[in-house]
């Protein structure tokens, strides 16, 4: 097996700058509900935006930038792009994408010729799908798979018979939290944060096989807690809250929902960093739609 920056001991992720960033076509209900001057993209203030996170991602990191190749609107959003499956040990294995989302389709092909070149075995899942933000994993070849609005059902039983997976499937009808890192987000071995207000109880008891559930609540959810990235014992989550005034509606929430994140990490022996992703929230995204994830090596990391 060939090495890839998957095997190595510090996290490794891949990017993609936003030189194709765009809105005007708008592909789900948060910018559905965005006039066309709301939506207007301030490239220099989403580069610096980028950079900031790409920055500080790669002090302690292994951080690739996938070529913007194309005219994809979104595909600086790479956590759709795929997954990399961490319980094979013996292969470097890269599920691709199949998008509902039109102004997507297309994306899986650069992505296949990146991950070719990077040595990884990579596969085309035949149903619709879309990523590690739809297929959280777990521990072992434990994962959740949110199916029903932008991943179809059966995308999860292929993946069982082809990769010995164990996927907890989780029926999602929430519009606003069209992926399933919107509400769930996998905080360590033995934990994760779950807006349970959104799935049903025998869904919840099947996670709870596997792991801890830490409820958030459905004000949070819509904020993007969830929509975090763990590095190392940090959790990076994205806020716009350093551009709202006291008197701005979505203040209190932003504030509510910093306050709720350094909580959680407090108990966990975790250290909370906060982006302003300002120009990024305009495509209805936050921190973790810009990430993805070729390795898991820090699930057990902590201050305690």
């Amino acid at each position: 097996m060939k090495e890839t920056p998957s095997q190595l001991s510090i996290p490794a992720y891949v990017m993609n700058f936003p030189f194709t960033l765009d809105t005007s076509n708008p592909n789900n209900v948060w910018m559905n509900e965005m006039s066309s001057e709301e939506l207007k993209i301030n490239k220099p203030k989403a580069y610096r935006q980028f950079l900031d996170l790409y920055n500080f991602m790669s002090g302690d990191s292994l951080v690739y930038l996938m070529p913007s190749y194309g005219e994809y609107q979104d595909q600086v959003y790479v956590a759709n792009l795929g997954i990399y499956l961490p319980h094979i040990k013996d292969s470097n294995n890269i599920i691709l994408s199949n998008f509902t989302s039109d102004p997507r389709k297309g994306e899986e092909k650069v992505g296949k010729s990146f991950f070719q070149m990077m040595n990884y075995d990579v596969h085309m899942c035949p149903h619709k799908w879309e990523g590690e933000a739809d297929l959280k994993y777990l521990k072992d070849n434990v994962y959740i798979g949110g199916y029903g609005i932008r991943s179809e059902y059966e995308s999860y039983e292929w993946m069982e018979e082809n990769f010995d997976m164990e996927i907890i499937k989780v029926e999602m009808m929430e519009d606003y939290l069209y992926h399933l890192d919107c509400s769930i987000f996998p905080l360590t071995k033995n934990k994760t944060l779950i807006c349970t207000e959104l799935f049903d109880k025998p869904e919840l008891a099947l996670i709870e096989k596997y792991t801890e559930i830490i409820d958030i609540n459905e004000d949070d959810a819509f904020g993007g807690l969830t929509n975090s990235v763990r590095m190392g014992n940090m959790i990076l989550c994205a806020s716009n809250i350093s551009e709202l005034s006291i008197k701005d509606k979505d203040y209190e929430a932003e504030r509510n929902k910093i306050f709720t994140l350094e909580k959680i990490c407090a108990n966990e022996g975790l250290e909370p960093v906060i982006f302003n992703l300002s120009e990024f929230m305009k495509s209805g995204a936050m921190l973790s739609c810009l990430i993805f994830h070729l390795n898991r090596v820090d699930q057990n990391k902590t201050l305690l």
